[in-house]
């Protein structure tokens, strides 16, 4: 099954999921009584087996010298479960989980959040994500943003912003 036929098949489960509002447990319950398929085990946490890239981590670090770093993320509690004691989210000096936050990205919910207990103003922040949809939610809120595709291009992305260059 590809990431997209899962997605559709998920519908709105999946965003309770990442929401936090529904355990990992009952989202396969739900999704086996609604497409027929019995899901039998955990498989987002199965088959979930992230790398980190080095070059990001570095750039995250370079960052880190003059300017607070934050993970704003759309997870699951399978995947925070596994991340969080392996210190993947240890590069930042916080992290937003949608999962524990109870609201995810694309909603504006999400983005004022994370700027008010961080206490910016949208123009002093600085958001990067992989996806097109959340991208253009954080810049129609007055979010500098940039759309990830590799580190080459967030370097240089980053270079251009005048209040990020020096890091």
């Amino acid at each position: 099954m590809t990431v997209e036929s899962f997605a559709e098949l998920a519908g709105p489960g999946l965003v309770l999921l990442m929401d936090g509002a529904i355990t990992a447990e009952e989202f396969w319950t739900n999704f086996s009584t609604q497409t027929g398929l019995a899901v039998q085990e955990e498989l987002l946490a199965k088959y979930f087996n992230p790398r980190l890239d080095p070059d990001v981590v570095a750039i995250i670090r370079m960052l880190k010298r003059k300017n607070r770093v934050v993970c704003g993320t759309n997870t699951l509690d399978p995947h925070y479960d596994y991340l969080e004691p392996r210190g993947y989210y240890d590069l930042f000096d916080a992290v937003y989980a949608s999962n524990k936050m109870g609201v995810s990205k694309p909603r504006p919910e999400f983005y004022r959040s994370i700027l008010d207990t961080e206490d910016v103003t949208p123009g002093q922040a600085v958001f990067i994500d992989d996806f097109a949809e959340n991208v253009h939610t954080a810049e129609a809120m007055g979010i500098s943003s940039i759309l990830f595709r590799d580190a080459a291009g967030l370097q240089s992305e980053i270079e251009k912003m005048t209040h990020l260059r020096r890091f």
